[in-house]
């Protein structure tokens, strides 16, 4: 048995095998969040709710679209960090599974509908972003902790100016979406770092949930230069 100490020490302080079964059960829960995103997906594609959704929410400003992903993508985050029951966890990360596959259907609507194909690129792209970021943070063992500070900075400057442009009336355009999936790499790199230095033995879930927001991030963003190079 293993004492309530130890579960909550970082895992980087932890014995070889418990860091293997941590890292396990994280990567083993992301992959079940990205599972879960992509079924809730093709459900509400196929069942015919995807259009109407994406209608509503596109009936507003797309920036208030886009302003409520990244609000949500930082207070998973936040969840993240400071869930600690794990009934919590599972709570936290299922709800921000379901957010995003809602706030995800009118970028999918629009790409599945003007750019066929889109999608599975921006996929494909992502993925192969993710885990050659993923391959550098665990190549290198670096304590990316210092990032924190700058990614939270960049991420309250990128809400100022989707508010901004919202009451001025300007547009955000490619650039600005390449900022993003850099800033998204770079929160690759920071949360797989925190995940592998700083979560504790009993925060798996949670883990995994910071992770998908990243991988979410990097998805949205190259979606959205994928969809921008089609104009």
């Amino acid at each position: 048995m293993y004492s309530e100490q130890s579960m909550t020490m970082p895992v980087a302080a932890l014995e070889t095998d418990r860091r293997a079964t941590f890292l396990t059960r994280t990567y083993s829960h992301l992959l079940g969040a990205i599972l879960g995103f992509t079924v809730l997906e093709v459900m509400l594609f196929t069942n015919g709710l995807a259009e109407p959704i994406a209608r509503t929410m596109l009936g507003g400003s797309w920036l208030v679209v886009l302003g409520a992903f990244m609000l949500v993508s930082w207070l998973a985050s936040r969840a993240a960090m400071n869930a600690t029951s794990l009934a919590t966890q599972y709570a936290a990360l299922a709800g921000f599974v379901v957010a995003e596959a809602i706030i995800f259907v009118p970028l999918l609507y629009i790409a599945n509908t003007t750019a066929p194909g889109t999608i599975q690129s921006a996929a494909l792209v992502t993925m192969m972003g993710f885990v050659g970021l993923t391959a550098v943070a665990f190549s290198t063992r670096k304590d990316f902790s210092f990032l924190g500070g700058t990614l939270r900075w960049i991420g309250v400057m990128a809400l100022v100016l989707i508010v901004a442009s919202v009451i001025f009336g300007f547009e955000l355009g490619t650039w600005f979406s390449i900022g993003m999936v850099t800033f998204a790499g770079v929160a690759v790199l920071y949360d797989t770092s925190n995940v592998l230095h700083h979560f504790p033995e009993d925060r798996y879930v949670g883990a995994a949930m910071q992770l998908f927001a990243s991988v979410a991030l990097m998805f949205w963003y190259v979606l959205r230069i994928f969809l921008g190079s089609r104009d």
